[in-house]
């Protein structure tokens, strides 16, 4: 194994501990870690007014694959989906998800489908409930676009990979009056939707939507995590410098040499 092989598997393994430990002394109160995000504040009080005027929640889940980079936005998306389905399913429009990748949209209809077995409504699923609008970034979005601007749309959420194609989206909720809260892992895409949607989430606020709404603790442990490793991230940043401003980088350097 290569010393970039090692370190990589050494630091798979503190992760999963301390999601582990944090699993563990956090689980009488989960959401007392958990910032503020507006954005999940308005998206529970709009499943709410959906299911109370009969209007129909929309999911994207966008057009990247379950394979490579991408994957990660990509499940966050499916992980929402699921909690989404579970809250707004009791009401009179059931919720439609759409992808951009045949695999997704399965995916998509198969946690949908698991979701209304374990709430006892098997028999209300409806194989539409996932579909796939276009396998082209601007086919896709223009196949999404009758779904957002239809007047019994009460919201929509983007969560997964797009890209300046999400425009078309946004604008098409902008113009409707109807929420949309949005996230992607694609910088341009990110710089759009800051621009565009109603509710975008910036950065790592994509990846902490399971949490928000209540995935299950170990979502919670992971965000945890993360902030560990951040935090962790900014000692050494910070070490670093001190040590560079006396003059003892070089020595630092010679001695995690010499440990590799």
């Amino acid at each position: 194994m290569t010393i970039s092989g090692l370190l990589g598997f050494i630091f798979i393994l503190v992760f999963f501990g301390l999601m582990m430990l944090f699993l563990a002394s956090g689980h009488e109160q989960p959401d007392q870690h958990l910032r503020r995000i507006a954005a999940f504040g308005k998206l529970r009080r709009a499943i709410g007014l959906a299911v109370e005027a009969g209007s129909r929640l929309h999911v994207s889940i966008g057009r990247g694959g379950v394979v490579g980079p991408q994957s990660a936005a990509a499940f966050v998306g499916l992980s929402m989906l699921e909690q989404l389905a579970g809250s707004a399913s009791t009401g009179d429009k059931p919720p439609v998800a759409t992808a951009g990748d045949g695999t997704l949209a399965i995916l998509a209809q198969d946690t949908m489908r698991a979701t209304y077995k374990s709430i006892g409504l098997g028999d209300q699923f409806e194989m539409t409930s996932g579909q796939v609008t276009g396998l082209t970034p601007f086919s896709y979005a223009a196949g999404v676009l009758p779904l957002v601007s239809d007047n019994k749309t009460g919201a929509s959420i983007l969560a997964g990979h797009f890209g300046s194609e999400v425009a078309l989206i946004t604008d098409a909720g902008e113009r409707s009056d109807n929420l949309t809260l949005a996230g992607t892992d694609s910088l341009p895409g990110q710089a759009v939707l800051y621009a565009t949607a109603h509710e975008p989430l910036i950065g790592e606020e994509l990846y902490a939507g399971g949490a928000y709404l209540n995935a299950g603790p170990m979502h919670e442990a992971s965000l945890r995590t993360q902030d560990a490793f951040r935090w962790a991230l900014v000692t050494v940043i910070l070490f670093g410098t001190v040590a560079a401003l006396f003059g003892l980088d070089e020595t630092i350097s010679q001695i995690i040499g010499n440990l590799l």
